[in-house]
């Protein structure tokens, strides 16, 4: 009998396909926060040693793409701006082979959107 993967398993699975994509981009992790709902999930900095807090967000395939909670965001953006750090969003949508309205199962091929990394620009707030 297959399984659901439960939340922090999806959370990681999202973490995973995130990290992976920061890693190609050249990004160097100093701190990753896997604890379902606590973020910033990395703090990394990139090739121009800039520091940037990335928050990773996932739902299923038909509420993607995904929107946030402005009115924390911006106190999320208060807190980049006093360590120095950018902010960047990546938001995916998981979807089981099967349907794509339910989140996959576990050790199942799943269905993926991930549109790649948004930089939420603090600047300009």
């Amino acid at each position: 009998m297959q399984r659901k993967l439960t939340y922090q398993e999806l959370h990681n699975l999202a973490m995973n396909i995130v990290g992976k994509d920061l890693e190609k981009r050249g990004f160097e992790f100093l701190a990753v926060n896997s604890q379902f709902k606590k973020h910033p999930q990395f703090v990394c900095v990139d090739t121009n040693n800039q520091r940037h807090f990335v928050i990773v967000r996932f739902d299923t395939i038909e509420n993607y793409p995904l929107e946030y909670d402005v009115i924390w965001m911006e106190t999320f953006k208060n807190h980049a701006k006093k360590n120095k750090a950018k902010v960047l969003f990546a938001g995916l949508g998981l979807g089981s082979l099967n349907n794509e309205t339910e989140y996959p199962n576990l050790d199942e091929n799943y269905l993926l959107k991930y549109e790649g990394l948004q930089d939420l620009a603090i600047d300009l707030n």
